[in-house]
């Protein structure tokens, strides 16, 4: 073979090399793996909402907090008589502090309301102000006796005749309650008062509604309170829990053993059977 021939030969088989390169199909580029992120565990947070509900006589805001989203709503208030009663707020607010808390359980079906303070221009006067005083609203009338259950114009409190407004409803600070209670109608409802170490039914002359009683001795038991019944000391007219029990709602009255502690745990027990107690299976 020839030089020419060789020549030839290599020239030709470059020219296939260079045509093999340049029609070689390209592999598919490999999409880079990219792990999932990571999502830090998390503690849901119950739903919370704060909302103003009305105003007192001298203009302070009455205020609502929820928990929760369930179809079945209990009512928890306090401070209807004001700084006479001032653990009753106390007991409240402690109550929202844990309700609030991440890892408190609520169940599903449940909307709790607690209203700390229906009247808090009686809360906001100083200790030093008379017991009637810090008792009553700015209207010196005591809100207990302001509702619409066999109301009067003057109601009894410890042997003393005290104003119960111009009708039922007449002072803002039962109104707001009033409104609130068409706007979000309670399964339940339980307010806080001090001092007589019991808890209380209702009713508004038709006898103590089904599941009063079973509602009163459920807290009673978890707060060591005693299961009184209906209350016998005096003659009350106007109160909320009996214009409650008008409408259908079961409502107990809860009356602390002290007037100075919130007696936390014996609460807070009782607030949890509460739940449990309307919790559904």
């Amino acid at each position: 073979m020839n030089k020419a021939t060789i020549t030839g030969a290599l020239l030709t088989l470059i020219v296939v090399i260079i045509a093999v390169i340049a029609y070689w199909p390209t592999p598919p580029a490999v999409a880079p793996v990219v792990p999932p992120p990571v999502v830090p565990e998390t503690t849901p947070t119950p739903t919370t909402t704060e909302s103003v509900i009305g105003t007192s006589v001298e203009g302070r805001p009455i205020v609502a907090h929820t928990f929760g989203t369930g179809p079945t709503h209990l009512l928890f208030v306090g401070g209807i008589h004001g700084g006479y009663e001032a653990n009753t707020v106390r007991l409240a607010e402690a109550v929202i502090e844990e309700l609030t808390l991440a890892d408190t359980d609520i169940p599903d079906n449940l909307t709790i309301h607690v209203i700390p303070n229906l009247n808090p221009d009686g809360y906001a006067l100083p200790a030093t102000a008379s017991d009637a005083a810090r008792r009553f609203n700015a209207n010196q009338v005591d809100l207990n006796r302001n509702f619409d259950c066999r109301w009067a114009p003057e109601g009894s409190w410890r042997g003393q005749t005290v104003s119960a407004g111009n009708a039922p409803f007449s002072e803002p600070e039962a109104a707001a309650l009033r409104d609130y209670v068409a706007q979000f109608p309670p399964t339940a409802a339980i307010f806080w008062h001090s001092r007589a170490n019991a808890v209380y039914t209702s009713e508004c002359g038709s006898g103590v509604l089904p599941g009063t009683e079973t509602l009163m001795e459920v807290y009673a038991a978890a707060a060591d309170y005693q299961p009184a019944g209906l209350w016998t000391a005096y003659p009350v007219t106007g109160d909320v829990e009996g214009w409650l029990a008008s409408l259908g709602v079961p409502a107990v009255t809860v009356e602390f053993e002290t007037r100075e502690s919130i007696e936390w745990e014996r609460n807070w027990a009782a607030v949890q059977a509460t739940l449990a107690l309307y919790e559904s299976p």
